[in-house]
């Protein structure tokens, strides 16, 4: 049965190729997807987002442009844009009459409203836990306003005491189109993701320094003091920056590659970017914070988030998996069609718990 769906995206980048981050990867993917599958789908988003789908501007235009979150993250200024946004998105919910809303936002209004106003839907929790969302999450869960994390991992450090009745994991997944596999690789390494200190790059140069393989950064620059001060220098003899490309041109990158190096120095609750990588066919050498090691299992191997030397001797060792059991676990546990069988599977329970009205 085809449903009338609301997407909530997150506001900070546009929901747009090239993608500044997993979270925008997966907004558009998840939108696509379900598109795909004959859904009607409304994306509530940055007005900047992309245009080919019912897009319903909450803002005119990602508020890092203008409110860089480094700058402005926990300040009165970007907290009072952000409630302004999402007070006027759960007013337009009410509006639409979605069948279910599928809420990414990582903002407290709109699951509160789902739960107080009996409106089916599923929240996804795309980050470790931070108090106002923690608490929103807490309060706001029930049959009809349903929970999702994306790794086991992840599950634990927002229910420490076990995960609640309404929450359950469902792991990203990407479309293997988009990812094609290729045999072999050239002897060199890929790093990508946003340029910034908690993603690693710094760590990623200085191991496949260590290992002399060479090494390709690709990414947005997020944060240009780090670039200059700790990722620049340790460019040259191997190791470079390939700019931020847009999809098919990245998968055309990774596949040449022969492993990936991924430095996670955060309590990483999934990595999107592993699995692109593994579905190419690139084995993964990577820091063991986080679900990294939930996500790529016995498809890399790993070292401490300061060791470089040991990351260096992880990226030989990965380079020994062979790459079709990379693209196996993908095929297996992470494909597009696999994350969305299971979110339709939480949105029609949200809907089929959903009371005719909540006093």
């Amino acid at each position: 049965m085809a449903l009338d769906i609301g997407i909530v995206a997150h506001l900070r980048h546009p929901i747009a190729a090239p993608f500044m981050g997993g979270m925008e990867a997966h907004a558009w993917h998840l939108a696509r997807g379900l598109q795909a599958r004959g859904h009607r789908v409304a994306l509530y988003a940055a007005g900047d987002s992309d245009a080919r789908f019912d897009l319903r501007p909450l803002i005119a235009r990602h508020y890092d442009r203008d409110y860089p979150w480094h700058d402005f993250h926990g300040t009165e200024v970007l907290n009072a844009l952000l409630d302004r946004a999402f007070e006027g998105c759960t007013a337009a919910l009410e509006r639409a009459g979605h069948d279910v809303v599928h809420n990414n936002s990582l903002h407290r209004f709109p699951p509160r409203h789902a739960h107080a106003h009996g409106l089916p839907m599923l929240t996804s929790l795309h980050v470790p836990p931070f108090e106002g969302l923690r608490r929103a999450a807490q309060d706001s869960i029930s049959p009809w306003s349903r929970f999702t994390v994306c790794s086991d991992q992840q599950a634990g450090m927002w229910w420490p005491d076990g995960m609640p009745e309404g929450a359950t994991v469902v792991p990203n997944g990407i479309d293997l189109d988009l990812w094609p596999f290729v045999p072999t690789g050239n002897g060199e390494a890929v790093w990508a993701g946003r340029i910034t200190p908690n993603k690693g790059a710094h760590l990623a140069l200085e191991a496949a320094r260590i290992a002399g393989v060479p090494l390709t950064l690709f990414g947005s620059i997020e944060h240009r003091d780090y670039f200059e001060d700790r990722v620049r220098p340790l460019l040259g003899e191997g190791r470079r920056y390939g700019g931020h490309l847009a999809g098919p041109a990245l998968a055309q990158e990774m596949g040449r590659a022969s492993a990936l190096l991924f430095t996670p120095l955060w309590q990483e609750p999934f990595g999107l970017v592993a699995i692109e990588a593994m579905a190419c066919g690139l084995p993964v050498a990577a820091t063991r914070i986080g679900a990294t090691a939930d996500v790529i299992g016995p498809c890399g191997a790993y070292a401490e988030p300061d060791d470089a030397a040991g990351l260096a001797r992880a990226l030989h060792a990965a380079l020994r998996v062979p790459r079709r059991e990379a693209r196996l676990r993908v095929e297996r546990l992470f494909s597009l069609d696999v994350m969305l069988d299971r979110y339709e599977a939480q949105y029609r329970l949200a809907m089929a718990a959903a009371p005719v009205a909540v006093v």
